[in-house]
């Protein structure tokens, strides 16, 4: 009979979850395996299998993730932000270097790349400081303390891997939810006067080399059409042959003959936009919008300061993935090697990202759940 009862439990779980997320995740996920099958020519075992492998895989994961208890997910919150960290502390000593940046941890059976698990890990961190944090307190020295060494200790190990795309995305995703914590207007304005004084001196000691000709290739992409401006003129032709309605499936030149540098990975919108247009490209947005849609819908049915937060935290990381990725292919943005969340091929990006889904899922399912108000971070 109890076991009766276990069954009948989990059955109301999974009838509660919002399956319209998984849905259309699932449908940017396919877009996905079929760009990057086009993107290789046709070739199913040069990373379409592994993608769609992958997705499989990840949306079970993000299920069972949904359906466990939002209260672990609060226990875990401190012990996993720390977890990362010491991840990427351990990339600083003994992390394998690809292209210039060491980035990864290689363990034996596994090569994981720790920054993308510290995306989640500091929105859950941020989330629980802000539910444990008095009201009073959250713009005072010790509540603004506490969520700038969340946020910016692990933004510097990572901008010293380099990885600018990253520290970028987990800086600004960590100041939104600062701000949407409830943070005083005063202290805001202070924040923007100083980061105005503070982004030039930055650009010119901060940055390498090669960022700082991305940035300026950015603001001039005739510069250097042959080097550094090489990628995103090619972008900008890939998307433009392919017009109102594309090339069609597989019949790309730019990707067949490997113009566009990366057109599998970071520029795989590229392959999008030449072979199915403008109508194509929109229509990957709008899925992307819907999700976002769907995400912010359920982080406003939520009233625990925790899960809320979560869930907009999480929301904004992949939102800042895909605005990221879209500006800089359409040169709008500088070059920075921020992956297309779902469609892009990699493995450690597309588990945490559907971790993260998993986990906005599980503070909406467990939503009438009761939180303890614990003391907080620093207090």
């Amino acid at each position: 009979m109890r076991s009766h009862v276990t069954h009948r439990t989990l059955f109301a779980k999974l009838a509660d979850i919002n399956w319209l997320l998984p849905v259309l995740i699932f449908l940017i996920g396919m877009i996905g395996v079929a760009t990057i099958f086009s993107a290789t020519g046709g070739g199913w075992e040069l990373g379409a299998k592994q993608h769609f492998v992958r997705l499989m895989v990840g949306l079970l994961f993000m299920v069972l993730i949904a359906l466990t208890d939002i209260r672990l997910w609060y226990t875990m919150a401190y012990p996993g932000f720390i977890f990362a960290l010491v991840l990427l502390l351990g990339v600083e000593f003994a992390g394998v270097s690809v292209n210039g940046s060491q980035r990864w941890l290689d363990l034996g059976f596994v090569r994981i790349q720790p920054s993308e698990l510290m995306k989640l890990a500091a929105a859950l961190a941020l989330a629980r400081f802000y539910h444990d944090l008095p009201n009073w307190r959250v713009s005072s020295p010790i509540g603004i303390l506490g969520a700038l060494i969340i946020v910016f200790i692990p933004v510097s190990l990572i901008l010293h891997q380099p990885d600018l795309g990253t520290s970028i995305m987990l800086a600004a995703s960590g100041i939104a939810v600062i701000f949407l914590a409830g943070i005083n207007w005063r202290v805001i304005l202070s924040a923007v006067t100083v980061a105005a004084f503070a982004i030039p001196i930055f650009f010119m000691y901060g940055l390498k080399e090669y960022q700082r000709a991305r940035i300026l290739t950015f603001l001039d992409p005739e510069r250097d059409p042959t080097g550094a401006s090489y990628h995103i003129i090619q972008s900008k032709i890939a998307l433009g042959s392919g017009g109102f309605s594309g090339k069609g499936f597989m019949q790309g030149t730019q990707a067949a003959l490997n113009y566009v540098p990366e057109n599998r990975t970071d520029f795989i919108f590229t392959v999008i936009g030449e072979e199915f247009g403008l109508i194509g490209g929109l229509s990957t947005m709008a899925l992307y919008i819907l999700v976002i849609g769907v995400c912010f819908w359920m982080a406003g049915k939520i009233k625990q300061m925790f899960s809320r937060l979560l869930i907009l935290g999480l929301a904004i990381t992949f939102s800042l993935y895909v605005l990221i990725n879209l500006a800089m292919v359409m040169g709008l943005a500088p070059v920075v090697g921020v992956p297309l969340p779902l469609i892009s091929y990699g493995g450690t990006v597309m588990m945490t990202v559907l971790a993260g889904f998993g986990i906005i899922l599980s503070a909406h399912l467990h939503r009438e759940t009761e939180l303890p108000r614990g003391s907080g971070l620093l207090l």
